[in-house]
């Protein structure tokens, strides 16, 4: 404004030294009349500038005495969290969202700055266009607050946001819930993001509105350098608009993950708030923290601005998990209205496969394994109905086949012309098959944390155990709302104290537990894999209770088949690398093997049988045969009761441990 005021200043003094010029030359009268001119032309502009001086004044001054920059909403807009010894910080990162200086830490001086932003045409921000609408959620509230005069400040007309409100043409918002994807560490735990439904969407057209999603932006190839830039906060992370139709097939087609949608019982005007701030955030970055300030956590913030009395991001202080957050929302009275099933690619295609019957199986086996047939097999024995299912299988599966393999892909795609031909020929609608979740939705599921309390008998001592876990979820853990065969455990310990010795001890620390089953099938083909990188306690002939440093990595096979309940079988290839002073040159190295199976016993019972072999050739050459039996039963949904035995060289322990999730 002081700018803006001096350039006024600067053109007055021009006009007024033209006007001299002028009057020395035409003389008193005409002096006189060139002075009235100018000084009826400038007043305007000079009144103006000092009215819009003065209402900014008084309307920062109200501000002030409603204490607007105290109050909650305040601070959902602009992301500020409490400091430890006092004060706000804002956790976003881009300075070009804050209107002063010191907007990331002082609230009331970015208030008096936004309010005076207001008065500006100069562009902000990201999006570079005025405050008025580059900051379109701070606009609203601070003139549903202070009752801004249209005549005093003249509102903008912000086209490119009536254009994209238009667009979004909004009506209810979801919660959008991928499923996690082990081959993707981004994706381990599961993602979410709004969707805005349009007025006048069904459940079949639904694929065709928007997305609001969180992501960070990382750079193609970012190799090794992605886990800890995405730990530690090295990438940036944005909001953005993307077509439903996008996510679905990244999701579902491409990377097959179960989807759950969550429709949110929003009003308009929450919904209409909801929407101001994601454009609002269009214009800020914040840093990317993989496990707190995700893309679960700034989703939560969202729907915060749109229903300030529900409390969400304080419930995550270190880590935010995606499915904890369903649960939290499902917490909430009255705020998920309906659930809706999009099952992954595979899901409904193997769901497909077990409906088939008889002389279905070999038929379906027939076209699929030789892509290069040149005719289809005669389909008449079987119904119009049955042929147009087995045909739309065989399509789903021929489609999936040319998304995920290299080779034969032209004659993969040849083939599925032909069946698709054969379909159209039937002239009858695709029959309905409801498809059923291998995996029910997450908020049925344990909470990620967990605690347990023990004791058991080591050699020729007993023990008693605490135990706790950051995360996440482990093969005897209840499968209930989680990916079947799947692993993540981060940051767990186990304190033992031996009564022999009476000697408290660090038993074991894992930073990183993760294993991957994928039953391999006469359509599926995954490797299965595991990692494995922490410390544990051992036992050798030389040292009774010692530290060893460990990473263990594996490949693999599996196969489940349907004797019991559901097992599955597998086997690994491993990699063992061992450091502590139990050994000689103080570390081993070498290669091993281990097999086992994994069986659902009933619904509530599930058992973990593996033994393997492992031979150290690099520093102390030596050998160690393992042994390991584990079961559980469920108790309620977070509570878990578990035995264990496990037996390695010259070291066998047996332990009795009851969980409880949180």
């Amino acid at each position: 404004m002081i700018q803006w005021l001096s350039t006024l200043y600067w053109l007055n003094s021009q006009l007024d030294n033209t006007f001299r010029a002028l009057a020395y030359v035409l003389g008193p009268i005409s002096f006189f009349f060139t002075i009235g001119l100018a000084s009826l032309s400038l007043s305007p502009v000079i009144t103006h500038a000092a009215e819009n001086t003065t209402y900014i004044q008084e309307l920062q001054q109200q501000a002030i005495d409603k204490h607007l920059f105290d109050q909650r909403y305040w601070h959902l807009l602009l992301h500020y969290k409490s400091n430890t010894l006092g004060g706000y910080t804002s956790e976003i990162d881009d300075p070009g969202f804050f209107m002063a200086e010191s907007g990331k830490t002082d609230p009331k001086a970015e208030l008096l700055a936004t309010l005076r932003q207001f008065f500006s045409r100069d562009p902000v921000g990201r999006s570079e266009q005025p405050a008025q609408c580059a900051l379109r959620g701070r606009y609203f509230w601070l003139k549903e607050k202070l009752h801004f005069d249209d005549e005093r400040l003249h509102p903008l007309p912000c086209l490119r946001f009536a254009s994209w409100i238009n667009e979004l043409n909004p009506d209810n918002i979801s919660i959008i819930f991928p499923s996690a994807f082990m081959n993707n560490p981004a994706s381990m735990f599961g993602h979410t993001f709004l969707r805005v439904d349009q007025k006048g969407q069904t459940e079949h057209t639904r694929i065709l509105a928007y997305t609001i999603n969180y992501a960070a932006d990382v750079p193609q190839h970012a190799g090794i350098e992605y886990a800890w830039k995405g730990i530690f906060g090295g990438y940036k992370g944005f909001f953005s608009t993307i077509p439903y139709y996008m996510k679905v097939k990244e999701y579902r087609d491409l990377e097959n993950r179960d989807i759950w949608e969550y429709r949110l019982n929003f009003s308009p005007k929450q919904i209409h708030r909801l929407l101001l701030h994601a454009w609002e955030m269009g214009n800020a970055y914040f840093d990317y923290f993989f496990f707190k300030e995700n893309c679960a956590y700034h989703i939560l913030s969202l729907l915060e601005i749109a229903n300030p009395d529900i409390r969400l991001t304080d419930n995550f202080q270190f880590w935010t998990i995606p499915a904890d957050t369903i649960r939290l929302l499902m917490k909430q009275e009255g705020l998920v209205e309906d659930i809706v099933y999009r099952p992954a690619h595979n899901t409904q295609i193997k769901r497909k496969q077990e409906s088939l019957q008889g002389n279905e199986i070999a038929l379906f086996h027939k076209v699929t394994s030789d892509t290069t047939v040149r005719t289809l097999p005669n389909l008449e024995t079987l119904s119009p109905t049955r042929q147009a299912f087995l045909l739309d299988l065989t399509a789903d599966y021929l489609r999936y086949r040319s998304r995920t393999e290299q080779d034969n892909v032209k004659d993969i795609k040849a083939l599925t012309q032909k069946v698709l031909v054969r379909r159209s020929l039937l002239g009858i609608q695709s029959p309905q098959f409801t498809i059923k979740p291998f995996t029910t939705s997450p908020e049925r599921g344990h909470e990620t944390s967990r605690v347990g309390i023990g004791f058991g008998w080591r050699e020729d001592e007993l023990f008693e155990q605490f135990s706790i876990r950051g995360a996440y979820h482990d093969l005897l853990d209840p499968d209930t709302g989680y990916t079947r065969d799947a692993q993540i455990e981060l940051v767990s310990l186990r304190l033992r104290h031996y009564e022999k010795q009476n000697q408290f001890r660090l038993e074991r620390f894992t930073f990183a537990n993760v294993l991957s089953l994928s039953p391999i099938d006469s359509l599926f083909t995954h490797p299965s894999w595991k990692l494995n990188l922490g410390m544990e306690t051992i036992k050798t002939r030389d040292c009774d209770l010692c530290s060893n440093g460990n990473v263990n990595i594996g490949i693999g096979g599996a196969f489940e088949t349907d004797v019991i309940n559901r097992e599955v079988y597998f086997m690994f290839a491993e990699g063992d690398a061992n450091i502590s002073g139990a050994f000689d040159d103080h570390h081993r190295i070498g290669p091993g093997v281990t097999g086992g199976v994994v069986t659902n016993l009933t619904d509530n019972w599930k058992a973990l049988f593996s033994i393997g072999y492992f031979y150290y050739p690099l520093g102390e050459q030596s050998d160690d045969f393992r042994v390991s039996f584990g079961q559980r039963y469920t108790l309620s949904q977070n509570w878990a009761l578990r035995t264990e035995f496990n037996h390695r060289d010259r070291d066998n322990e047996v332990m009795l441990r009851v969980q409880a999730f949180f």
